[in-house]
């Protein structure tokens, strides 16, 4: 399928500067994105932003400008309205859930909806008026979904997962989105239900860190981007751009139709002001199980999507300067030194004429170093963590570095996230840290099995950029 026959934005719409590109209050010159970019605007340009960054549409220049800041991921959509609820038919697909499916059914009343029984034991039951696909053996989520959606007679279909439930008001935020032509998929946040107090440590870890969760912060979603992809347990398509749900993939169906659609030129966005809340798994072994299942996929979307599914990307500079400074070695120091000096210098020249430039450069340069440092100490720990045991087997000194990564790269995350959340943590420091580190074995198993069942080792081989 080809991209949007349409993308002009409608009057009315409106786009927000992402504050977080802004230095110093002025709106010239925008740092930010992903992957970052600087962008510079005219005089003209700045004429029709107001001074809180905001930009209306109304003619063909201002819709221009909006459309540029979109797609930099530096513009954040505020479209004023979008399509009717009418316009939605809701599609869950399910097997062996009757009660989530009576639960769902209650919080969706007045709603068009499509159950999809694929395969229960015991045929799934649903009152008059809505609509019910049985399949008398299971052929996974992504046949469900499309069969749902085959029988939708709407021109947009919400998927939700029966083990979900949507909060008030949901829907009505994320159709607004669909008033930008271009938007294919809008995906809400995915959050754990209210806990009683005095849970164990495993239901609060499952609840506050699922792997559906895709955090607080709106944007873009692209691969290759800070936000890669949103899953199908909770999504809104726009039919006419619907691709479809690979039925041959049983896991990571919902990656690649994230992938598949931006591909083909279409537009999908994350919005967490709208809420869907989803039972997670309380028990240790389902957890895990769960986390393994995931990890299987990687191998097959390695196979369909090359490059793009690599466990790591990284500039081979830096590179070079994450490797010297976890040797930990006067030579390695020196050589991310040299390194880091050269990233800044490149990085001054490419904002030549932009204010404050130096900040930017040595800014974005410690960002890299960071994230590339958190990044291979998250390889080490996840993906590649059989070769990371066999090493540390072997090498007293290597053994010391991977216990200390693996202490602080969970210490990291768990203050990165009480910042993002700003609210009381679920579970204390060392209890995230012990579960981060069971998430990533079982993770990283399931990587590993699936390369095996796929005898191609792609999933595994990162990518360095020069």
């Amino acid at each position: 399928m080809t991209g949007p026959a349409e993308t002009a934005l409608p009057d009315g719409f409106e786009v927000q500067i992402d504050r977080r590109c802004v230095r110093n209050g002025d709106l010239r010159y925008l740092v930010g994105g992903s992957p970052t970019r600087v962008l510079k605007l005219s005089d003209a340009a700045l004429g029709m932003t107001s001074a809180d960054g905001r930009i209306s549409v109304y003619d063909a220049a201002t819709r221009g400008l909006a459309r540029t800041l979109l797609d930099s991921g530096i513009g954040l959509p505020r479209p004023m309205n979008g399509p009717n609820t009418d316009a939605v038919t809701v599609v869950i697909p399910v097997r062996d859930n009757q009660s989530g499916v009576d639960t769902m059914l209650a919080a969706l009343a007045d709603r068009r909806v499509i159950v999809v029984d694929d395969g229960s034991a015991v045929p799934l039951r649903v009152p008059d008026g809505v609509t019910l696909i049985r399949f008398d053996v299971n052929r996974g989520p992504a046949a469900a979904r499309n069969a749902g959606l085959a029988a939708a007679q709407t021109e947009f279909v919400a998927f939700l997962d029966s083990d979900t439930v949507p909060t008030r008001d949901w829907l009505i935020i994320l159709l607004g989105h669909f008033s930008d032509p271009k938007v294919a998929i809008v995906a809400p946040r995915v959050v754990g239900r209210r806990l009683p107090s005095g849970g164990s440590v495993v239901a609060r870890y499952a609840n506050a860190h699922s792997s559906l969760d895709m955090g607080p912060t709106e944007a873009p979603v692209a691969p290759g981007t800070a936000l890669a992809y949103v899953p199908s347990a909770a999504m809104v398509v726009r039919r006419s751009a619907f691709l479809g749900f690979d039925e041959s993939l049983r896991v990571a169906e919902d990656v690649d139709l994230c992938w598949r659609t931006h591909a083909a030129g279409w537009r999908v966005y994350y919005d967490p002001i709208a809420h869907v809340r989803h039972d997670h798994r309380e028990s240790l072994r389902e957890l895990l199980n769960r986390r393994r299942y995931y990890g299987t996929g990687a191998a097959q979307l390695a196979g369909r999507h090359g490059t793009t599914a690599a466990p790591v990307m990284a500039t081979a500079a830096m590179a070079l300067a994450v490797v010297g400074l976890m040797t930990r070695t006067r030579i390695g120091l020196l050589l991310a030194s040299v390194v880091a000096l050269y990233s800044m210098y490149r990085t001054r020249q490419l904002l030549a004429g932009v204010p404050g430039r130096d900040v930017i450069a040595a800014s974005a340069t410690g960002r890299g170093i960071g994230w590339g440092l958190l990044q291979a100490s998250q390889a080490l720990l996840r993906h590649y963590w059989p070769l990371t045991l066999l090493a540390a087997l072997v090498i007293p000194r290597f053994r010391r570095v991977v216990l200390q990564l693996a202490v602080a790269e969970g210490a990291v995350w768990w203050l990165r996230d009480q910042v993002l959340q700003s609210r009381p943590p679920a579970v204390g420091p060392l209890g995230f840290v012990l579960m981060r580190r069971l998430d990533d074995l079982a993770y990283g198993a399931g990587l590993w099995q699936g390369v095996l069942t796929a005898a191609s080792p792609a999933a595994l081989v990162p990518v360095l950029r020069l």
